[in-house]
This record gives structure tokens, C-alpha cells and sequence, in this order.
């Protein structure tokens, strides 16, 4: 009998550790299925840069000037500006600008954006620009990132 319990304690060593050195396969005590890790990924068309503008910049200081409801905001000027900019250099598909919520800087003058590119590796440069005077010196930035 203690012959046979010595076997039965070797036997649980040697399958403890095969669990142990297997851990990434599904042990075969068990009856399930191996969950699917891997999501999908794609390669977008504006890989050259994604233009993220604040929203929120532009309603912060228009709440202040009393704008009429129907106008646009400068952010959104701005957004349309740099859209068909980029539409008629044909660039439009290799970026793309898009309108964003609070950024978290809330600037006092200016309008806050965002160049994310695939080679930024997280260093995303953070912009303060004037939607007016500063919108051809923010094209060019952004015209410079391509590829």
C-alpha cells in the first residue's frame, strides 16, 4: 500500500509540473476552450498623421464673446480650413483631422491640437495655435510628418 502512494505522489509531481512548465497550454483535466487573444489590426489610410483639434478651446472662448448660436467656432473653422487644405494638395486620406473633446491643456488664447503619426512613439506633439495667423505655420508641421 505505501508502494502504491509513493507512485500515486510521483505521478501528481511529474503532472503538477507539466502544468507548471505548460502554463500556456490548456491543461487536459479541464474541459474548456482556449480563449482568442489576438485582435485584429489594420493599417488605416491616414497612417501619415491623425490632426486632433479641441472642440472645447474654441467654445470656452466663445462663450465669452456672446457668439450667436448659428456660427461656427474658430475650432471648427479651423477643422474645415485644414480638411480642404489637405483635399486639395490631395494629402486628405493620408491624414486625417478630426474634431476632439477637452485635451485637458484649456489654453486662454488659442486652440489646442494634437499630432499623433506612426513614428511620434508616443510623443505626441502638443500645439497651442492661433486658428488665424498661425494656420498655414500648422499646415506646413503637419505637411512635414508625411511618410
Amino acid at each position: 500500500m505505501k508502494k502504491l502512494i509513493q507512485r500515486i505522489k510521483r505521478l501528481l509531481k511529474r503532472i503538477l509540473k507539466g502544468f507548471a512548465s505548460n502554463s500556456q497550454e490548456p491543461s487536459p483535466l479541464i474541459n474548456s476552450r482556449p480563449l482568442e487573444t489576438s485582435i485584429p489590426t489594420i493599417s488605416p489610410r491616414w497612417e501619415s498623421g491623425l490632426v486632433l483639434v479641441c472642440s472645447q478651446c474654441a467654445n470656452e472662448q466663445s462663450n465669452s464673446s456672446h457668439r450667436t448660436s448659428r456660427s461656427s467656432t474658430a475650432s471648427e473653422d479651423l477643422e474645415n480650413w485644414l480638411k480642404s487644405s489637405l483635399k486639395f494638395e490631395g494629402l486628405w486620406g493620408e491624414f486625417r483631422v478630426i474634431s476632439t473633446s477637452c485635451l485637458g491643456v484649456c489654453p486662454r488664447m488659442g486652440i489646442t491640437v494634437v499630432l499623433v503619426s506612426n513614428g511620434s512613439h508616443g510623443n505626441s506633439p502638443c500645439l497651442i495655435v492661433n486658428p488665424q495667423s498661425d494656420r498655414e505655420l500648422l499646415y506646413s508641421y503637419i505637411k512635414q510628418n508625411k511618410g
